[in-house]
């Protein structure tokens, strides 16, 4: 029997519009809360984001201080850090209003998913970061730093920052590949037999994208990064297969026999 989804009249194009105008409002509400709570911080939280450079500094012997060449660049930085933390503190509303937004084109069953998806994808992206912070980038400044250890260098705040957050948000988002996976599948766009027959090619991707986030050249930490997303790729997999119509068929086929 198929499944039903849940009786509610269609709406129109420009319901539709305005309920996309109210979830955003709302999410942008949140951000705003959340920045506002984030700026009282914004010391701390550079605090926590300049100590990996500072401890790679330390232990080459180098000045443990950061630079900056313009007058503006604290301030900006400051503003763009606590807004970031703000994004973050307002991720799971920001979550639910996607979700509400989609949720009527949704069938009953698949709606209880609303909390999984909101915890696994903030522990997921929570979990990138944390191995970015902790393994990814003290190596790849160790390994930067003592590379050019004969030179004074002079890293602004501003190319720092820059840095940072491309590791840390690059690995923080490319964790999310099995919610990504779990929502493809979900509509029939992939299947897990797909994605097993193109694991070749899969793995060629990963690499090269594992190339692109890290700040180094050497194949180490090149692997360091790609591990990893090679695993999450086949628990990705195992979603596919779940979570695909033709399985979900199937195992109502078998309960309903």
């Amino acid at each position: 029997m198929p499944e039903a989804r849940e009786e509610m009249p269609a709406m129109s194009f420009l319901e539709h519009l305005e309920e996309l105008r109210k979830r955003l409002f709302y999410s942008i509400l949140a951000i705003a809360i959340g920045f506002g709570a984030s700026w009282g911080y914004h010391e701390t939280i550079f605090g926590y984001m300049q100590r990996p450079i500072m401890d790679a500094l330390h232990r080459n012997g180098l000045a443990d201080k950061l630079v900056y060449l313009n007058p503006t660049e604290p301030f900006n930085l400051y503003l763009k850090i606590a807004l970031l933390a703000g994004v973050f503190l307002a991720s799971p509303f920001v979550l639910y209003q996607v979700w509400m937004f989609i949720s009527p084109g949704l069938y009953r069953n698949e709606k209880q998913y609303v909390f999984p998806f909101m915890f696994s994808t903030i522990a997921l992206f929570v979990g990138g970061g944390y191995f970015g912070y902790k393994l990814v980038y003290p190596f790849a400044l160790d390994f930067l730093i003592g590379f050019g250890r004969q030179f004074q260098p002079m890293i602004t705040i501003h190319e720092y920052t820059d840095l940072f957050l491309t590791v840390i948000l690059g690995l923080g988002l490319i964790f999310e590949m099995p919610i990504l996976i779990f929502f493809l599948a979900l509509m029939g766009v992939v299947s897990a037999g797909w994605m097993w027959r193109n694991i070749r090619y899969s793995v060629l991707v990963i690499f090269i994208l594992a190339a692109i986030i890290t700040p180094t050249s050497d194949i180490l930490n090149m692997c360091i990064l790609a591990a990893p997303m090679l695993g999450l790729y086949i628990i990705s997999i195992g979603i596919a297969w779940f979570v695909h119509p033709t399985q979900r068929k199937a195992r109502e086929a078998r309960n309903s026999a």
